[in-house]
């Protein structure tokens, strides 16, 4: 799994956590599992505020972009996140 992020000055909050490829975004289960390779989810199709594209899976990957608000003193790395690549199980540890 690819979790790409888009950094937005925003004062919500995201909370991520995934189990296999059912993400729980802010509470809510979004199962993934059922995207056959090279398929695509168009990001209205999720009706998450916080998935801002498509999702597709791309040789056997599930690949996504997330909107990532953060504060007006954000660190350099909410402000310029790196992608997350293959994340453990569990809660996604999103940069601040």
């Amino acid at each position: 799994m690819k979790i790409n992020l888009s950094p937005q000055r925003r004062d919500d909050t995201l909370s991520v956590s995934k189990q296999g490829e059912i993400l729980t975004i802010n509470g809510t289960e979004y199962d993934f599992t059922q995207l056959p390779d090279g398929g695509t989810l168009p990001a209205d199709a999720v009706d998450c505020d916080f998935v801002i594209g498509s999702v597709d899976r791309v040789n056997g990957e599930l690949e996504l972009i997330l909107l990532l608000p953060h504060g007006a003193n954000a660190s350099e790395a909410a402000r310029f996140p790196e992608p997350i690549i293959d994340p453990v199980d569990g809660e996604v540890e999103l940069p601040k």
